[in-house]
């Protein structure tokens, strides 16, 4: 005897009872009261005609393990190879992960004070530490340590990034910068610094000495914490 075993086809969101669709659910109860799932239904609009968008948005995050900084890392092509997940979709789930590294940075930005590593690390962790390549940045600070401003000088591979010195010389000058702080992160996971960030350390801290810009610290970032490399005495 044969059974007929032919999966259920799902019922789309529209239809679903208004306290359960997610959209209706953030509207009458508030955003906390969602899931990740749920949240991230609402950025998909749809689903797929055989799964519906919260459907999908689980897939999404199994993929990354249910953990969102591990979903800030994958690119539109690993989530593409989901089904349903075209490219539109894709994209608005990096811009939504964009923009929260961006809330949190910012937050953070009003601290126009950076006294410390610790300072540092607070200001920069949010945008690097779950990059899927290094990047490289600069921090330019005023005579008190106010900030005023911060830029992206490089972003490069997964174990390491080209760092041009003219470039951000050239930047702190013109900004009238009188102290730097540099910031790269490491995608490994790995706190440690390279031969070749101590060497980098060492040129522009030699350079800035050339147009009396004091370089104050190095900051190595990754999802585990930071490294200073003036706090371990390396600079």
């Amino acid at each position: 005897m044969f059974v007929n075993v032919n999966p259920v086809p799902h019922q789309a969101i529209h239809k679903w009872p208004e306290n359960e669709k997610p959209r209706e659910k953030l509207v009458n109860i508030g955003a906390t009261a969602l899931s990740d799932a749920e949240l991230l239904a609402i950025l998909l609009h749809t689903g797929h005609k055989s799964k519906s968008a919260l459907e999908l948005a689980k897939e999404i995050l199994r993929l990354a393990n249910n953990n969102l900084s591990e979903l800030g890392k994958i690119n539109v092509k690993q989530l593409q190879k989901l089904r349903g997940m075209g490219y539109a979709k894709a994209v608005t789930v990096m811009a939504a992960m964009e923009l929260a590294r961006r809330r949190q940075a910012g937050s953070i930005d009003k601290k126009t004070v950076i006294n410390n590593g610790s300072d540092a690390a607070l200001f920069f962790k949010p945008m690097l530490a779950d990059q899927y390549h290094e990047t490289f940045y600069v921090m330019f600070l005023s005579n008190a340590n106010k900030v005023l401003h911060y830029r992206c000088i490089s972003s490069g591979g997964m174990t390491s990034t080209i760092v041009d010195p003219k470039i951000i010389f050239r930047e702190a000058l013109e900004a009238h910068a009188t102290k730097l702080l540099l910031c790269h992160n490491h995608p490994s996971g790995s706190l440690r610094p390279s031969q070749a960030d101590i060497r980098i350390t060492h040129k522009i801290k030699d350079l800035g000495q050339l147009f009396d810009i004091d370089v104050l610290d190095h900051i190595i970032v990754s999802e585990t914490g930071y490294y200073s490399l003036v706090e371990e005495g390396i600079i």
